[in-house]
């Protein structure tokens, strides 16, 4: 349980006089920061606003007001009664924590929300706001982490509080509990962890289960390679990591993953008869984390690793909401593979129409400057240049534009690329190479009858020559004998 949180001042003071400044009632967006269980201690890195929905309109808003209620026959006021409570776009909150999350590296998180209201506006909505904090961690999910916080800043009077939320408890109005929340310099003491992690994928098309969707069977992969790298060893700096090594001195220290040996039976009982192709899905993820200096290195390669699982992921879904936002995709989902235009289409495809061979590219990972050395990410197709980098930046995470393309970095030079292929082609070099020699040499399944006549005119032929032949030697053979004996 965090007991402590943490905020950077230098960025809340900014988000508190802009908010001063605009005159708005009321606001609500993201908590970026990073919940450390080794420390039990949060740190807020920044506060995103939730931009408006495609209709214009406002994520938040506040209903009711303030009224003055007179007695009969009193001199006297009684207290003003404020009836205000906010309403809630919740949906639309998750859908801006859903693409942020795509965006943030390792040890960065979508932590919670937070909201600009009255004090008792807040009060009056404490179901709503619980509400949008359990779904918003539905949709940007940290793995073993399960509590939220809700950052109310209060401009009647003016202060800011912090509570945490968890997210097996029942919604009531005590769901929230209070924590200590204070200002700071946290973004100064953040550690810089990266690493290149070169991956190849090798998945078998069944043909029993040729009906499956392949996005289906590329997301099961991914949660296979998951379950590999949590066994995979680290080496930070060139030494081994240990699992209770304590935090290491220095701003960027380089990660090297070493996986374990495993057996791969995927082929082991495969035969051409029950498998028709396979997919080879290969690339190198840039991965980057950021951690307290005071948290151990083993927090740093879990973030690392799980970056990369994370960042898999996105490229997937990205592919998938990009067909799904297209309105002009073809119904045909059974359609050849050669067929495919773009990668757009490949969440629309079956196994049974990758028998002939398809290529397709993942969007590509960059990272732009953020907070401090802080890099967010984002992915762009392979048709596409940084300059679309500038709009989701600027939308998603409130960031000021122009935007120094110089600084964006690009380690990922090459696309993450997806081909299907020949079984024997992949699986077995040696046997595609004998079967070729057979199907030029020996080929039932090609072979006509005027084949079979000539081949064995050929034969005959090549007898009877050997046979003259052998009939001629003996004859000079004779001859020569006669005459040395004469």
């Amino acid at each position: 349980m965090v007991k402590t949180v943490v905020g950077e001042e230098s960025r809340l003071k900014i988000v508190e006089d802009r908010l001063a400044q605009s005159a708005i009632p009321s606001e609500i967006g993201l908590v970026i920061g990073r919940l450390s269980s080794p420390l039990d201690r949060g740190f807020v890195f920044d506060l995103v606003p939730t931009p408006l929905n495609d209709a214009g309109e406002a994520a938040c808003s506040l209903v009711g007001a303030i009224k003055d209620d007179k007695k009969k026959g009193s001199k006297g006021k009684s207290p003003a009664v404020d009836s205000s409570s906010l309403v809630i776009d919740k949906d639309w909150v998750a859908e801006h924590a859903r693409q942020v999350r795509r965006m943030l590296p390792g040890g960065v998180k979508v932590i919670g929300i937070y909201v600009w209201a009255s004090e008792m506006a807040v009060k009056n909505s404490t179901l709503m706001l619980c509400q949008t904090v359990k779904t918003v961690a539905e949709a940007a999910p940290v793995n073993d982490l399960e509590e939220r916080l809700l950052v109310h800043i209060c401009y009647s009077p003016r202060r800011w509080t912090c509570k945490n939320f968890f997210l097996t408890s029942n919604i009531t109005s005590n769901s929230l509990r209070p924590c200590d929340f204070k200002m700071g310099r946290v973004l100064t003491s953040l550690q810089t962890f990266k690493c290149m992690f070169n991956f190849d994928m090798r998945i078998p098309v069944w043909r029993a289960s040729n009906t499956q969707r392949l996005i289906d069977v590329i997301r099961n992969e991914i949660s296979i390679q998951a379950d590999v790298l949590k066994g995979a060893k680290a080496v930070v700096d060139g030494n081994l990591v240990v699992s209770d090594d304590p935090s290491i001195v220095g701003d960027l220290h380089e990660i090297e993953l070493l996986l374990p040996f495993l057996k791969n039976t995927s082929f082991e009982v495969s035969s051409q008869k029950d498998v028709d192709g396979i997919m080879v899905f290969r690339g190198s993820v840039c991965s980057f984390a950021y951690l307290n200096s005071k948290e151990p290195i083993s927090e740093a390669v879990r973030e690392i690793k799980g970056d990369i699982i994370t960042s898999l992921q996105s490229r997937l879904d990205i592919i998938c909401d990009e067909v799904d936002a297209d309105k002009d995709v073809s119904n045909d989902v059974h359609k050849d593979a050669n067929e495919v235009a773009s990668e757009q289409h490949v969440s629309q495809l079956f196994l049974h129409s990758l028998r002939k061979k398809c290529d397709l590219s993942f969007p590509r990972r960059v990272f732009v400057p953020w907070l401090a050395d802080i890099y967010i990410c984002d992915y762009l197709q392979p048709s596409e240049t940084t300059e679309v980098l500038k709009e989701n930046c600027t939308e998603l995470m409130s960031m000021e534009a122009p935007m120094d393309m110089k600084s964006v970095l690009e380690p990922e030079k090459e696309a993450l690329s997806f081909s299907t292929e020949l079984f024997w082609d992949v699986a077995s070099p040696f046997q595609s190479t004998e079967t070729s020699l057979v199907k030029n040499n020996i080929n039932d399944d090609t072979r006509t009858g005027n084949d079979v006549v000539l081949r064995s005119k050929s034969s005959g032929i090549n007898i009877m020559v050997a046979v003259f032949v052998l009939i001629l030697a003996v004859i000079f053979g004779f001859v020569l004998l006669f005459m040395m004996g004469s």
